[in-house]
């Protein structure tokens, strides 16, 4: 039965090119088969009533409810319990859930509920990617350009940001732009660096615009042209193939 999200997004705080600053995916409260009483403990979570929440979610996550078991573990991340939203994480993690594996990779990567380790939180994030979860590809590919748990590899991080970027993740696409500024991974192009930054703009991301305009000081109005069209393409294709 595909699950129905309940959206209660935190402010995240996107990584940087600069700085390693994953965030927890804190998404989402998955309902899933057990739909009454997963709608009472959705009701008291949002009320702040982890008790009468939890009273609810515990049974189902011992009979092995992943569903349940991510919802725990969300909720003792948001109280700063991060050993058990670990344990927790780690059970719905391993059933396959991509939030989980997501989480349970910025845990590590924090150092969080465990000895902060790369390696393993590479090894969950790739989980997660490989599930197609963008913000999970966006982090792999911050943990390749730091060399953060990998070799440093601008190769494999512009590679992971283009898994993202076509997911339309705005900061994505404008980590590319910066890898075409710099010439890093990609040859230094300021014409699709222009593009990837208007893109991101686009998508929202107030860096991109900064940058996009910054950039085309740089550049002669003939090659602003052919950036600007360029991203209207992109976007036409879906920003494959860019």
């Amino acid at each position: 039965m595909k699950r129905t999200l309940l959206k209660i997004h935190h402010s995240l705080t996107m990584l940087t090119l600069k700085k390693l600053l994953l965030t927890i995916s804190m998404g989402c409260l998955m309902t899933a088969v057990n739909a009454a009483p997963m709608d009472d403990a959705r009701t008291a979570y949002n009320k702040g009533d982890y008790k009468a929440a939890l009273g609810i979610w515990r049974p189902l996550a011992d009979q092995g409810d992943v569903d349940a078991q991510y919802n725990i573990g969300l909720m003792y991340e948001v109280t700063q319990n991060y050993k058990e939203a670990v344990k927790w994480y780690r059970l719905a993690a391993v059933q396959g859930n991509e939030e989980a594996r997501y989480n349970i990779g910025v845990l590590y990567a924090q150092g969080h509920g465990v000895t902060q380790n790369y390696k393993e939180a590479v090894k969950w994030l790739r989980l997660a990617a490989e599930q197609g979860d963008a913000k999970a590809q966006y982090n792999i590919g911050v943990l390749y350009a730091q060399g953060h748990g990998v070799t440093q590899n601008y190769k494999e991080a512009v590679k992971w940001y283009r898994l993202a970027a076509v997911q339309e993740d705005a900061v994505a696409q404008y980590s590319i732009g910066v890898m075409y500024h710099n010439g890093q991974g990609v040859t230094k192009d300021y014409i699709r660096a222009h593009m990837w930054y208007n893109l991101s703009s686009l998508s929202g991301y107030a860096n991109g615009t900064k940058d996009r305009d910054l950039l085309a000081k740089e550049m002669t109005p003939q090659q602003i042209e052919k950036a600007q069209n360029m991203a209207r393409e992109c976007e036409a294709k879906d920003f494959k193939e860019c």
